[in-house]
């Protein structure tokens, strides 16, 4: 459709005067810089009335893409079903990490919240991390949204998230050391589950009874306390209020777990008397934030979701079973949040210019850490050391068979490419191409991952670059190797590419602008 022309750049449609006589498919592109896109329209069946529709909607769409004529903000107070509408048509924006996390989600969020009022996560627990360099203070997170830098922001902790409070309050109190005020400005839902250091230790021991088959698990709680959650023995935050109602919940859940692990010994007392502590701090967080996020939505406030680890560790879609416990990819902001899928907008996907993956399993593009190498000088120079755990990164080239999948899965509006600084001083780059298993080249990411370890990955190799981009504010003062570069990966994943990050501060990023981005193109 009309979409596809206007999306991915400066195409323009040559297809009128076909429609106009009725053909029942026509392919037509004339394209203004080739080495940017390649764009087909295609109608079937058409109408004189319908494809004047779709001719028109393209000629708008192409405006704002060229920078023409702005778009028109047409908004309702109701729609056709009687539901409230979002006043000034804002939708929920979404960063999501599109390899095996570690992408750089954090520094896209952290320059988009300033513009944002409400900033949240929705998945996972403190086995994320995202590190923010701001005003030359580096601040780590693991629980909070980075949106916490904006002081204008609320941030919301989501019902899909599982909390380790003592490593909650303990980054709170970090916060505060660092001057950065919050008092007010967090919500934590009330079913949000509780990880206890319980769940921590059964994480450690699980781990190490798989010995050389072990996940690679941060050992941060998170799968045993999804397992509470499942088993429907878990304890949520909202329970910390009722405190007859959650001391026995507590001693349950405890026997419960030195029954399933012999040698597990829980000081119940000393336990409980923490949270009995804590639960006033935590109650003045505590909120319905199902109704506090819907209710911001309907007034028009600007939300953005913070996602947590990436889609390749996502326990449905990931690499099996070297996942995470929950859903990092699109469907855990509407189940992790409490919206319905009609309140989304942007989907931001973040990518590194190259791919890394900590803890085990298996990495099709994966190179060599030996000193002198490729694989070292990513790692060395992209300083690829995991946030939450310190271990370092394995290091590859771009997938993009891997980042066709994610871009499946999430269906992204927009690429932030990272990390492309890191790629300077290589005499030659690589992109992952295409897989193939035994001569058939594979269409989709395989679930086996007999296959996955096996297949051969097909690389295309492009020059590389010398100079430094560090500086560099503007797509076109990039050295012409590296604006190939990301022109290449941009027409390989059929999705425009908005940011590119040139360097590890907080603004060493390049802003294409809006008209790169797919969610302005309705």
């Amino acid at each position: 459709m009309w979409g596809a022309v206007a999306r991915h750049g400066k195409t323009v449609g040559a297809a009128a005067a076909a429609s106009l006589v009725g053909v029942g498919a026509f392919n037509a592109t004339t394209s203004m810089d080739p080495k940017r896109s390649t764009a087909v329209a295609s109608c079937e069946s058409p109408t004189v009335v319908g494809l004047l529709q779709e001719i028109a909607q393209g000629v708008s769409r192409m405006e704002t893409t060229l920078g023409g004529l702005k778009k028109s903000s047409v908004s309702s107070s109701t729609n056709t079903s009687g539901v409230p509408s979002n006043k000034n048509g804002n939708g929920i924006d979404v960063v999501l990490g599109a390899q095996w996390g570690d992408e750089g989600k954090g520094k896209l969020v952290d320059m988009l919240s300033q513009e944002y009022d409400v900033c949240a996560r929705v998945a996972g627990g403190s086995n994320a991390g995202h590190t923010i360099v701001a005003n030359g203070v580096k601040y780590k997170f693991h629980l909070l949204p980075s949106g916490i830098l904006n002081p204008n922001a609320q941030c919301v902790i989501g019902n899909g998230v599982v909390i380790h409070l003592p490593a909650f309050l303990n980054e709170l109190d970090a916060l505060g050391e660092k001057g950065i005020s919050y008092d007010g400005r967090i919500k934590i839902s009330d079913r949000a589950h509780i990880v206890f250091d319980f769940h921590q230790t059964v994480d450690g021991k699980m781990e190490a009874k798989l010995g050389r088959h072990k996940i690679g698990t941060t050992k941060k709680g998170i799968g045993p306390s999804y397992a509470s959650k499942i088993q429907r023995n878990g304890i949520r935050v909202g329970d910390l209020q009722n405190w007859e109602h959650f001391e026995r919940r507590f001693r349950n859940l405890c026997d419960h777990h030195e029954r399933a692990f012999p040698g597990l010994k829980i000081d119940v007392e000393e336990q409980l008397e923490y949270y009995k502590s804590i639960a006033e701090r935590v109650g003045a967080m505590t909120v319905d934030t199902i109704e506090i996020i819907n209710e911001e939505y309907a007034k028009g406030s600007k939300i953005l979701v913070e996602g947590a680890n990436a889609t390749m560790l996502d326990i449905d879609f990931g690499t099996y079973p070297y996942v995470t416990s929950s859903n990092p990819s699109i469907g855990s902001v509407l189940t992790g949040l409490g919206v319905s899928p009609t309140k989304l907008r942007g989907i931001y996907g973040t990518v590194k210019a190259y791919c890394t993956r900590v803890g085990e399993g298996p990495f099709p593009t994966e190179l060599d850490m030996v000193e002198g190498s490729v694989g070292y000088h990513l790692g060395h120079v992209g300083a690829e050391y995991g946030t939450t755990t310190g271990r370092g990164r394995r290091c590859g080239w771009l997938d993009i068979p891997q980042m066709k999948f994610s871009c499946t899965i999430n269906g992204f509006t927009s690429i932030n490419l990272t990390k492309l600084d890191v790629l300077t001083g290589l005499p030659e780059v690589k992109v992952g191409k295409s897989y193939k298993y035994k001569g058939e080249e594979l269409k989709s990411m395989p679930a086996d991952l007999q296959v996955l370890s096996d297949l051969e990955v097909e690389y295309e190799v492009m020059p590389g670059w010398t100079e430094d981009i560090s500086n560099v504010q503007n797509f076109d003062e990039l050295p012409v190797n590296a604006q190939n570069y990301v022109l290449r990966v941009q027409e390989l994943l059929g999705v425009p590419i908005r940011w590119i990050g040139v360097g590890p501060n907080r603004l060493d990023v390049i802003d294409r602008g809006e008209g790169w981005d797919a969610a302005n193109d309705e």
